[in-house]
């Protein structure tokens, strides 16, 4: 199942990979088809196959459950859903009811400036229809009126990001007005937001979706619905979803775009999921070239094979293709750069190479660019490129890209060691979000939770330390669900747990059971002494809280407040 994500290799018992959920170069994603249990040793997320699919895909446990039953062909008992999955598919729902009604406003008489901007634009009826096109019309609230007749709250339209609350209390009024609406369509067909383009002049040109339950921006691509049934074995990114959707006319169906923003890691690993191979469609203003250079370097961290477009005389896709046609744009393609001639043209563009001075500045920057190239015969290959534009020997050039790829690596080296494996670092939780205070008795705490996992017949006339004695909040929860499962009979497993234990915490107990076994004597000397450390720490802290406690009820007494 992670492979379908992830590119994996075996070294040793377990499979290793590039993480999914954060940007590395070197592999510390680690999967134990044994355990049945992935962790990354670089950002410290971990957890059961559940737990996966609901990190990558952003989904509720029960969808997660689902998600994985559909694969397998098996069906899932109805059951009552929790209330996370309820709001979720509800807020679905209403933005599938949302698209709808955009959708016939776009062709209602109060849809004729979006209809004129249609035409103008030359879209065709059937790409307006297959991207789902629709119109939020010039009024504060007809998207309100329209959803609460079909029984839709204020309240959840607020939530979904469809409408804003206003200065007066209670009210509330439309999200998106006077815009050609794009709806933003998931890999499994659900509309998750909205990007409106305004119609005629203004700023922003076009304006997203808020942050919602179902929607997050950095992790979604328009048009990935489309492109990622696409033969042509690559996908071509763009910057605007006019352009895409244009592309998308004229016969280029793998054309995506990252919903105004840069592109993100996230974004980068959802398209490594459908193709090796990208074509960057950027505008060729200076705006464009700068997100090129940075999508390039997102990109090559997954081993994606990039290509640059160069538009001259066109400053996007669709003015190109307006321009030229459709088979002038595909030639275009075929003939587009590598990522590193066009990177070096840039480096060349800035200098005049037919001086001494510009010649060497150009060598300086140019074998700076090529000692970050992890290829070895990409970097030779490109070295000697570069010694034939400023005219001197490749051997030259060869020699300072080692050097300056070799002080890179070392700086990065000691850089991780400084940071990575300081003990500072060493003692505390991967997970960014967690931090121990006391770390003597959360170091404690960790071996009574590892003990559990492992060995829960330690555990079965009783708990001999319970969760209010631990330091830190999210070991005592971990430990208090290890404790209601052993407790009940069940098998203590990841996935289990995975319904019951939030996604930092599932990393952290991921951490925990991933740790070697490193106990000397009996497992019950050793639980002995983890619960002696446990108890002796909660008895010097407890003087401490029970005068905070005290405080707190003198400041409320006194009417002081927070």
């Amino acid at each position: 199942m992670v492979s379908g994500y992830v590119k994996l290799k075996r070294s040793g018992a377990n499979l290793f990979g590039l993480c999914p959920f954060h940007s590395e170069k070197t592999p510390s994603f680690s999967v134990s088809p044994e355990k049945q249990i992935y962790h990354c040793f670089g950002c410290g997320k971990g957890g059961g196959v559940i737990n996966f699919i609901m990190e990558i895909e952003g989904l509720s446990f029960r969808e997660a459950v689902e998600f994985l039953a559909k694969r397998c062909g098996m069906s899932v008992p109805d059951e009552k859903s929790d209330a996370e999955s309820l709001r979720r598919e509800r807020m679905l729902a209403l933005n599938k009811d949302a698209a709808r009604f955009f959708r016939s406003q776009l062709f209602s008489p109060e849809g004729a400036p979006a209809q004129d901007y249609v035409n103008r634009r030359a879209m065709s009826r059937e790409m307006v229809l297959r991207f789902g096109l629709g119109y939020a019309p010039d009024s504060w609230d007809s998207l309100i009126k329209a959803m609460s007749a079909l029984g839709y709250t204020r309240q959840e339209l607020f939530d979904a990001g469809l409408v804003r609350a206003g200065k007066r209390d209670g009210s509330f009024y439309d999200t998106f007005r006077s815009r050609l609406m794009f709806p933003v369509i998931d890999i499994r067909g659900n509309v998750i937001g909205f990007s409106g383009r305004i119609i005629g002049d203004g700023e922003p040109k076009y304006m997203n979706s808020p942050e919602t339950p179902v929607f997050n921006k950095s992790r979604s691509l328009f048009a990935i619905n489309l492109a990622k049934k696409s033969k042509a074995g690559y996908f071509i990114l763009a910057e605007g979803n006019v352009d895409v959707l244009m592309m998308h006319q004229a016969g280029f169906d793998s054309a995506v775009a990252s919903l105004g923003t840069s592109l993100t890691a996230e974004q980068a690993r959802l398209i490594s999921r459908y193709t090796n191979e990208v074509v960057l469609a950027y505008d060729s203003d200076a705006a464009g070239q700068k997100a090129s250079q940075r999508a390039i370097g997102i990109l090559e961290k997954l081993d994606i094979k990039v290509r640059i477009l160069r538009m001259e005389g066109a400053k996007d896709p669709d003015e190109f293709i307006r321009k030229n046609g459709a088979e002038v744009f595909r030639a275009l393609i075929e003939q587009s750069e590598n990522h590193i001639e066009y990177r070096l043209r840039a480096v060349e563009s800035k200098y005049d190479i037919k001086t001494d001075e510009g010649r060497v500045a150009y060598l300086k920057e140019a074998a700076g660019l090529l000692a970050t190239v992890p290829n070895q015969l990409e970097r030779e290959v490109y070295s000697m490129r570069a010694a034939q534009t400023a005219l001197v020997s490749p051997q030259v050039v060869e020699s300072e890209v080692a050097r300056l790829r070799k002080a890179r690596l070392s700086r990065e080296k000691k850089q991780y060691e400084r940071s990575e494996l300081s003990p500072a670092r060493s003692i505390q939780p991967r997970v960014n979000s967690l931090h121990f205070d006391n770390v003597r008795s959360a170091r404690a705490e960790q071996g009574v939770i590892s003990l559990l996992f492992q060995d829960p017949e330690l555990f079965r006339s009783g708990a001999p330390v319970s969760p209010e004695e631990f330091s830190s909040d999210v070991l005592a929860r971990i430990y208090s669900a290890l404790l209601d499962m052993a407790a009940s009979g069940a098998e203590l497993s990841l996935p289990l747990l995975s319904g019951r234990l939030s996604s930092d915490e599932m990393s952290c107990l991921t951490q925990i059971v991933s740790e070697p076994e490193l106990i000397q004597g009996s497992r019950a000397k050793a639980l002995a002494d983890y619960i002696d450390i446990i108890k002796s720490e909660h008895s010097k802290a407890s003087p401490v809280k029970d005068l905070r406690a005290m405080a707190e009820q003198y400041r409320q007494k006194k009417g002081y407040g927070g």
